[in-house]
């Protein structure tokens, strides 16, 4: 079962970098995980269908103008931010009561994040590089299952110099991994993308 699933999500990976906007790929300044980057309101707004009206959610990385917390809040959702310029470090501190994690983490540190999902054995859906699938150190915590919400075309984020629109060409595909969260272990969804500002 595991084996079809990674089969699945390799075809998919293919088909995402066909679909990307290959110009743009070409002529776009590389992006570097290590950079800080933040989710437009269109790459969250997909995740909310799959979120039972009663959780209470937990957003780790996030900033009061997070699109993240601003989309949950804007459609009644109980919601908790938390971020480590605050003195909240996702390593440390966890709410007393919450019942999915979502967010977009620091990409450079994804395996350490990882390793702190799975240890606090909660659902979550974050947003993480495509090829974060592969890996000798993820493996431990895929092998037992893993579920990938992907779309037809590349997410382009918003970073400190853009806050207000989005940078498009991103060099790597993007996707929802969670745990215990989707109806199905892999979905892949049209993404329909349209500008809104972080700090509008």
């Amino acid at each position: 079962m595991l084996v079809q699933q990674i089969n699945k999500i390799h075809v998919l990976m293919k088909e995402c970098d066909k679909l990307a906007n290959n110009i743009g790929y070409l002529t776009s300044s590389k992006t570097p995980e290590h950079q800080e980057l933040y989710t437009p309101y269109y790459a969250v707004e997909p995740i909310v269908k799959y979120i039972p009206k009663s959780y209470r959610i937990w957003c780790p990385f996030d900033a009061e103008w997070s699109s993240f917390y601003q989309t949950f809040r804007e459609n009644g959702f109980d919601v908790i931010r938390s971020h480590i310029d605050e003195g909240k470090d996702f390593f440390l501190y966890e709410p007393d009561d919450y019942d999915v994690i979502i967010s977009n983490p620091p990409f450079n540190i994804k395996d350490q994040i990882l390793e702190r999902l799975y240890n606090l054995n909660k659902p979550f859906a974050v947003l993480l590089p495509l090829n974060t699938l592969q890996g000798k150190t993820r493996y431990k915590y895929f092998k037992n299952g893993i579920q990938i919400l992907s779309f037809d075309q590349r997410i382009g984020f918003h970073n400190r110099q853009n806050m207000n629109s989005t940078i498009e060409g991103s060099p790597f595909a993007t996707a929802y991994f969670c745990k215990d969260f989707l109806p199905n272990d892999l979905i892949v969804e049209k993404l329909e993308k349209y500008e809104k500002g972080l700090l509008n």
